[in-house]
């Protein structure tokens, strides 16, 4: 049975989350839109559910909770349709130089077309933590027409978690709105999108157990509302802002997944932050030339408790996962998005790696399902597998 540490690209459904999905895909299969009759009823009041339990999981008010396809479509929808905002043809918007391809693509198309993009560097490799955005630098960087800053709560690759909240301090006295991913975010911290700054923030199903082909953008109401433009249009579903027929059976799936998320939050933390640590320590004791990439694992304020990346020198990144894969352990050497590409890793470039330690690099996602039987064969796996490459 292949052993499944790579969930940071995707999770296992849980399969609480299949059995509330069910109904909706069988006998329950009314659109929510068709409030004429029960069928549409009762779709629209399950809609209606996981929209609450999704704003209870990050903090929010179910009428900021808008139901997408996945987090790239919210990130696109967040960005773009803030930029299409009266009087933001010409103006500038700030993201990392870390931030997932999602938001760097978003970013790259409004600058092609008017705009002008500000790329954050983060700190290198070496300082106190790796990968960590300064706030002063958006202080200093910030101009008289910024309208959007996004920010990556928490990186998918080395798993720096931001100083948010001191960042959207800064942004919101000069009046640009916060976007945050948070796609990486549930179930391994706590989200509360007002303790952490954000006007926008994105989210994503399938990475908390959840269903893929859904996810979440939230939009402030509240205090100072924010204001975005629709990229589609059609019914008018989702407050006008996400028009098509709901994907009811998704959105169940979701707000059932967001809600056990949150259930099991303070006793899955520290279990697989143990795992997590157990595993980085027998790799560093059995591997000659393994290092850690990202912040110390010894503060989870500064890191994902999940998330695992080291390089091994002298070894190459994609020798090595094609030898561990043949064992049955699926793990990977950076996002998901961007695995079929050639180039090394635009996370481990920005924090300071060469060229040969970025393509060496092999990252690590657990989850509620990973056990420790599952990390003790991990490391047998990688072992076997560089003394293979090694010999």
């Amino acid at each position: 049975m292949t052993i499944y540490l790579d969930n940071h690209s995707t999770t296992r459904i849980d399969p609480r989350v299949l059995d509330a999905m069910m109904p909706w895909l069988t006998e329950d299969y009314g659109n929510a839109g068709s409030v004429t009759h029960e069928l549409g009823r009762r779709a629209r009041e399950a809609v209606d559910h996981a929209r609450s339990q999704m704003a209870l999981a990050i903090g929010a008010e179910p009428r900021e909770v808008i139901f997408t396809s996945g987090a790239t479509e919210s990130i696109n929808l967040a960005i773009i349709g803030s930029a299409m905002r009266p009087g933001r043809a010409n103006g500038h918007l700030m993201v990392g130089t870390t931030d997932h391809q999602a938001v760097l693509d978003v970013a790259d198309h409004l600058g092609r077309n008017g705009r002008q993009v500000t790329y954050v560097d983060v700190a290198p490799q070496g300082t106190a933590c790796p990968g960590a955005i300064d706030p002063q630098m958006f202080s200093d960087l910030l101009q008289s027409d910024t309208f959007l800053v996004s920010l990556l709560l928490a990186n998918n690759e080395i798993g720096v978690i931001h100083p948010t909240a001191v960042i959207a301090n800064v942004v919101c006295k000069s009046g640009a709105i916060v976007h945050l991913d948070c796609s990486q975010a549930i179930g391994r911290m706590p989200v509360d999108v007002d303790a952490l700054g954000a006007d926008l923030a994105s989210f994503s199903g399938h990475k908390f157990h959840g269903p893929k082909g859904v996810g979440a953008l939230y939009v402030r109401r509240r205090s100072k509302a924010v204001r975005i433009e629709p990229l589609q249009y059609g019914g008018g579903q989702e407050r006008g802002l996400r028009s098509g027929t709901l994907n009811v059976a998704a959105i169940v799936g979701m707000g059932a997944a967001a809600e056990l998320a949150v259930q099991e939050l303070a006793e899955e933390v520290p279990r697989v932050e143990a795992l997590r640590n157990w595993l980085w320590e027998h790799l560093n004791n059995s591997i000659e030339g393994v290092s850690l990439n990202g912040p110390p694992l010894t503060n989870s304020s500064l890191r994902l408790i999940n998330n695992l990346n080291v390089s091994v020198s002298g070894v190459d990144g994609g020798s090595l996962l094609a030898t561990v894969e043949a064992s049955g352990l699926a793990i990977s050497s950076g996002s998901a998005c961007a695995s079929a590409s050639p180039r090394p890793s635009h996370v481990l470039r920005a924090i300071g790696l060469n060229d040969d330690a970025a393509r060496s690099s092999l990252r690590f996602g657990l989850s509620r399902f990973t056990t420790k039987e599952d990390c003790e064969k991990a490391v047998e796996r990688i072992v076997d597998g560089i003394k293979k490459i090694r010999s």
